[in-house]
C-alpha cells in the first residue's frame, strides 16, 4: 500500500474541561473526526478545532454520536431510528456551519463510540445513519468497521463506504473491537501501536487478542486523541509508516 489515511478523534473538550492535544495530533494525522456537540464538544470548541485543522491542512469529518454527554457517547442508547437520523443530520449541519467559518468543508462522517459499535450489527440504527448522511449530502463517505451493517447499507444507498482499522485498540478473533470494559482493550505502548499499524498498512493483517492473525483491508487507521500518550503514539505511527515508505494522506 503506497498511502494510508490516519484519522483521530478531536474537538472533544467541553467548556472549561480540556481533553487531548488536538494541535499536536494534527502534526501526525491527515483526517480529523471533529466531535459535533452530542458526545463532546461545544460551539466554541468545534469552531476552534475546525480552524486548527484547516490551518494544519487536515481534512475535517463529522464525528456524530448518541446524545450522551455524561457517558461520552460510549453507551448504547435504544433510540428511535427517526430520532437518531434527525440527531445525525443536526450534528453534521452544526459542524458544516462552524467549519465554514474557517473556510473549510466537512468531507466525511464517522460515527462515535457506542453508536459506532451498535451499527456494526444493529440494522435499524445503521439505516438511520445512512439515511441521515444521504439526506444531508450523498457525496459524504461514511467511515466504519469492515463488514459492518452501516457500510453494507451505505454501499446499497450509493454512498461511499470507507473501511477503518484502529491503531490503539485490541481485536477479537471475529474482527470486532475488544470491549473497553475488558482488560487489554486499549493499547498504550507507542512501539506496540506502531507495529500494529505497520502490519495493517503493509500486510493488511492484524493480530487478534488471542494471537490469531486476521485479514483487514482499511483505507483509514484511527489513533484516538483522548488516549494517554496519544500524541506520542501518533508520532511513532507516522515515523514507522514513513520508514516503511508509506505516505500518510486523507481518503477524502
Amino acid at each position: 500500500m503506497a498511502s494510508i489515511d490516519l484519522n483521530s478523534d478531536v474537538g472533544e473538550s467541553f467548556g472549561r474541561w480540556t481533553l487531548g492535544d488536538d494541535s499536536a495530533m494534527f502534526q501526525s494525522v491527515s483526517s480529523a473526526n471533529v466531535a459535533c456537540g452530542f458526545h463532546a464538544g461545544d460551539p466554541s470548541v468545534i469552531r476552534a478545532t475546525a480552524q486548527k485543522a484547516a490551518e494544519a491542512g487536515v481534512v475535517i469529518g463529522a464525528h456524530v454520536g448518541y446524545r450522551d454527554l455524561a457517558g461520552f457517547g460510549r453507551r448504547f442508547l435504544d433510540v428511535d431510528p427517526v430520532e437518531l437520523a434527525d440527531d445525525v443530520v443536526y450534528q453534521i449541519g452544526a459542524l458544516q456551519a462552524l467549519a465554514a467559518t474557517a473556510g473549510a468543508r466537512v468531507k466525511y462522517v464517522k460515527p462515535h463510540g457506542g453508536l459506532y459499535n451498535a451499527i456494526v450489527a444493529h440494522t435499524a440504527q445503521a439505516q438511520a445513519v445512512v439515511d441521515a448522511v444521504k439526506a444531508v449530502d450523498p457525496s459524504l463517505p461514511i467511515l466504519g468497521l469492515p463488514g459492518s451493517e452501516v457500510l453494507r447499507l451505505a454501499e446499497k444507498a450509493g454512498l461511499r463506504a470507507v473501511t477503518e482499522a484502529f491503531a490503539d485498540r485490541a481485536y477479537n478473533p471475529d474482527g470486532t473491537l475488544v470491549s473497553r470494559r475488558q482488560p487489554g482493550a486499549v493499547l498504550h505502548d507507542p512501539a506496540e501501536v506502531a507495529e500494529h499499524v505497520l502490519r495493517m498498512a503493509t500486510e493488511q493483517k492484524v493480530k487478534a487478542i488471542d494471537g490469531s492473525i486476521l485479514g483487514v483491508r482499511a483505507e483509514s487507521i484511527c489513533v484516538h486523541g483522548d488516549s494517554p500518550g496519544a500524541v506520542a503514539m501518533a508520532a511513532a505511527v507516522k515515523a514507522a509508516l514513513g520508514d516503511a515508505g508509506v505516505t500518510i494522506a486523507s481518503f477524502a
